[in-house]
């Protein structure tokens, strides 16, 4: 058991708690609030966190770390199987490498979750999976999956295929892949259906029974959309299939936020600290998580890692407030808001008896760029130290530690 006692605890479900305690026991949080309401038994362990800023662990909602991995080169790129637009069988939970790289750089910027998706090169790219960002392998990372089927509309699926001489070349052929793709779904579902009634065997088809849990509304479809046009597309086919839509990256969104708030539709927006590298993202800005939020949109902030360092996650969310993202809104975007828009909040995303024991001691104000994860806990483990002698980071390696 662990008490983590003194500091400024911020919840993010509930207001922020001064000298506050939060107790863990068996991975889990079982207690959170002030000194004179959670009772510390003695044989506890006592972190000090006097001084200090107490969050929950930042859930990345949209990254490729662990399938794209950093300073590898080919050997370490696994994002796009783009050998066919419909990919919907492959699963990002099969290519990634727990030794990354950009996991260290994840708990060392407070990111404890990171939902991994294939990339945008496909039309439909693949499921997503929910891992955490410590472990020695990637099952005993896990925390869900699948997560959610990843598909690209624009630019990106357009110019892979159109240099391939195949479809899809323009964006109505990367609508048509989409609307194909799920109505061979809708049959094969009715297929199959008919063959239980009739008690005759079924010949299954991985790409069918992946887009039947989009169809059933048990896996969110995060779209890959950039311009106002293409998420209009996107909340067009959504509306004719009838899944649960989740906007990724969404860098035009802000231009027709009032019927994206309208259908209660999520924005994972970003990344922000990039150039604008190509047409799609000329309208790149600071201040469009703002505009979404304030016109009613639930948002969450994404680096896109790595393209965007993971561990800067929380710099995006400071820059967004600076251009008028309220900061309250700004710690949810980086925490409970991408753990409710993918089904995770059952888990992570706040500190509250029940979910996991994700816990991150800032030194000051998260939001404050000075500010640093001095100490980062997954699932009651503390797996990264800030030395302050050496001025170095010191994350626990699975790989040669004791197995608790």
């Amino acid at each position: 058991m662990i008490a983590v006692t003194g500091g400024y605890v911020v919840p993010i479900d509930g207001s922020p708690i001064e000298g506050g305690t939060v107790l863990i026991d068996g991975g889990k949080i079982v207690a959170v609030g002030a000194a004179e309401d959670v009772e510390v038994p003695d044989e506890a362990e006592i972190v000090d966190a006097a001084g200090s800023w107490v969050l929950p662990g930042f859930v990345e909602a949209h990254a490729h770390v662990g399938i794209h991995e950093e300073g590898e080169g080919w050997a370490g790129q696994d994002t796009n199987e783009m050998t066919d637009p419909v990919t919907a069988k492959v699963r990002a939970i099969d290519a990634i490498n727990p030794d990354d790289e950009g996991f260290r750089d994840a708990l060392a910027g407070g990111v404890t979750t990171l939902v991994v998706k294939p990339g945008s090169g496909n039309v439909i790219g693949g499921h997503t999976v929910a891992v955490k960002a410590w472990g020695r392998t990637v099952d005993e990372m896990l925390l869900r999956d699948p997560v959610s089927m990843k598909s690209a509309l624009g630019e990106n699926p357009k110019r892979v295929y159109g240099d391939k001489k195949v479809m899809p070349s323009t964006r109505l052929g990367v609508t048509a892949v989409i609307r194909e793709a799920l109505t061979k779904a809708q049959d094969y579902k009715a297929r199959k259906a008919n063959a239980a009634e009739e008690g005759k065997p079924f010949d299954r088809d991985l790409t069918n029974e992946a887009l039947v849990k989009v169809l059933d509304r048990e896996l969110p479809w995060c779209q890959h959309s950039h311009r106002a046009d293409d998420i209009a597309t996107a909340i067009r086919l959504a509306d004719e299939f009838g899944y649960r839509l989740v906007i990724n990256h969404g860098t035009e969104a802000h231009l027709i936020a009032d019927l994206i708030a309208e259908r209660d539709i999520p924005v994972v927006i970003g990344p922000l600290i990039v150039s604008r590298s190509k047409v799609e993202v000329r309208r790149r800005d600071f201040r469009n998580p703002g505009i979404l939020a304030r016109a009613g949109v639930r948002i969450a902030i994404t680096t896109d890692a790595p393209v965007v360092p993971i561990n800067f996650l929380v710099h995006q969310a400071t820059f967004a407030v600076k251009e008028g993202l309220d900061a309250e809104t700004a710690l949810r975007s980086i925490t409970v808001n991408p753990a409710q828009m993918l089904d995770l909040d059952d888990r992570v995303g706040a500190l509250k008896p029940g979910l996991d024991a994700d816990v991150v001691i800032w030194s000051g104000d998260p939001l404050d760029v000075m500010s640093r994860a001095m100490r980062v806990f997954v699932e009651g483990r503390e797996v990264y130290r800030f030395d302050e002698a050496t001025g170095v980071g010191v994350t626990e390696n699975p790989f040669y530690q004791e197995q608790r």
